[in-house]
């Protein structure tokens, strides 16, 4: 542990408790250990986090409201971004995930590196604007990672993989869906439907596909699994900042 992340935790500790990080100090001693076996490609996992796959996208009362916004504007969303898909296709880019960078798979940022992407307020205005509202003001979206409308063209496939943690869990809103698509996460098969949401943790390993004819895209929101506390939150974004900056990525 460096001393930046020992200032940051003692912080904390003094303004929340001396037990309110606990989690995030075993987290980082416990290893594989705390894995689940469908887990074992994530880097870390927050002990007490519930090892359920698949969420009741309205069943948490902290995201709800976050879900039913994003599916309220679904059809002013939709609209946008077909005009920003076929005027505006260079605000699009490769998606980096952090295994691939795939040329099939093409994102539309709308939060990025800790902060809104300025330039999608007038490109997908809907979207900006319910995202800044619902998730980003209210600090249910977890800043360590992203937002954006996630394109898989014709013919595209996301190889299986689990993603880096458990503390932030992973919200679909279905904009534009053809058919012959569909998501598996921890073996468990779902299609999208159009206009609705999907939560799941993507810690577990998953893969998604479009065998179908047109474009698939999804809006796909980042945002604090609801099992964690504000402290651990604060502890979290220390010390996972603190760890890019070691090894270059800020």
């Amino acid at each position: 542990m460096t001393p930046e992340i020992e200032n940051a935790f003692a912080a904390i500790r003094s303004e929340h408790g001396p037990g309110s990080i606990t989690r995030v100090e075993q987290m980082m001693e416990a290893g594989k250990q705390q894995h689940h076996p469908l887990q074992q490609g994530a880097k870390w996992i927050l002990p007490g986090i519930s090892q359920q796959p698949w969420h009741d996208p309205y069943g948490h009362p902290e995201l709800a409201p976050v879900v039913h916004a994003l599916e309220a504007n679904h059809a002013t969303i939709k609209k946008e971004l077909e005009t920003a898909w076929a005027a505006r296709r260079n605000a699009f880019s490769e998606y980096e995930h952090y295994l691939t960078r795939q040329s099939d798979w093409q994102a539309l940022y709308l939060f990025r590196k800790g902060e809104l992407v300025s330039e999608s307020a007038d490109t997908v205005p809907t979207a900006f604007q319910v995202l800044k509202e619902e998730a980003v003001d209210t600090g249910k979206l977890c800043p360590l990672l992203e937002c954006h409308f996630s394109t898989l063209l014709p013919g595209a496939a996301i190889a299986p993989h689990c993603d880096l943690w458990n503390f932030s869990i992973n919200l679909h809103l279905a904009v534009d869906i053809p058919e012959e698509c569909g998501i598996t996460v921890a073996g468990e098969t779902r299609s999208w439907q159009e206009g609705k949401c999907l939560l799941f943790d993507y810690s577990f390993e998953h893969e998604a596909w479009n065998r179908g004819t047109r474009p698939r895209t999804c809006l796909l929101v980042d945002l604090w699994h609801p099992e964690t506390t504000v402290p651990e939150r604060k502890a979290l974004v220390a010390l996972i900042t603190e760890i890019r900056k070691l090894m270059g990525e800020e």
